[in-house]
């Protein structure tokens, strides 16, 4: 899909007048005992709205990936959406979700950016950086990286990532026809982009377990 020519490739003030926003929130919580655990208390407020609340979303269009009764997230207002493939089929679900929605409802979106919403620490200039990334280096798609810090080397978070919209029918074919299920074997496929981000705690540390809420009030 990369572009050829400079010409071609968008200037960062265009692809911002174009994106829209992803929450990924179709996974089912299994280490948390089931249930949302999004939708629990984090320093006094929920951990969506901390996501929220790191990322300059603006005016932009933004989608809620989430399975079951969507009344849940009423008073997030924003729209709700069931994975589009049955099954569970993972973060790759919600991503195509995500793509056909905006390519029915927002036309004039070009790309969009998804996000987990059980990452309280998020980068404030994620948006900025990833988009920077895309353009910088000619790339489809671009991904959040950060040291690991069990070993200091870099490790991609696939789920942070932008996304052109253009990519929806490849990525429905590789969820439906072949299977796929993994984010890197998707993405394998295009050029991609990683953009590195350092923190502490990690900026991409997600709450899969209590431990992981009790260890995260410390930095609320």
């Amino acid at each position: 899909m990369s572009s050829d020519t400079d010409s071609d490739r968008p200037l960062p003030g265009d692809l911002h007048d174009h994106l829209g926003y992803l929450l990924l929130a179709g996974g089912q919580s299994r280490r948390m005992g089931g249930g949302d655990k999004n939708l629990m208390l984090l320093g006094g407020k929920p951990l969506l709205q901390h996501v929220l609340d790191r990322v300059d979303i603006g005016t932009a269009p933004v989608l809620l990936n989430a399975n079951g009764d969507a009344e849940r997230y009423a008073s997030f207002d924003m729209p709700v959406r069931a994975d589009v493939v049955d099954g569970y089929a993972g973060p790759l679900a919600g991503i195509l979700t995500g793509l056909e929605w905006a390519a029915r409802a927002h036309p004039d979106i070009t790309h969009m950016i998804s996000l987990a919403t059980d990452a309280p620490f998020l980068p404030r200039d994620l948006s900025a950086r990833l988009m920077a990334g895309l353009i910088d280096a000619g790339a489809d798609i671009a991904q959040a990286a950060s040291p690991d810090n069990r070993d200091g080397k870099i490790r991609r978070h696939p789920v942070f990532a932008i996304w052109p919209v253009a990519l929806a029918v490849d990525l429905r074919h590789a969820l439906v026809n072949q299977d796929i299920r993994k984010i890197d074997d998707f993405t394998a496929r295009y050029h991609c982009a990683v953009v590195p981000f350092e923190g502490t705690p990690d900026p991409f540390m997600n709450l899969n377990r209590p431990e992981d809420f009790a260890m995260a009030q410390d930095y609320i």
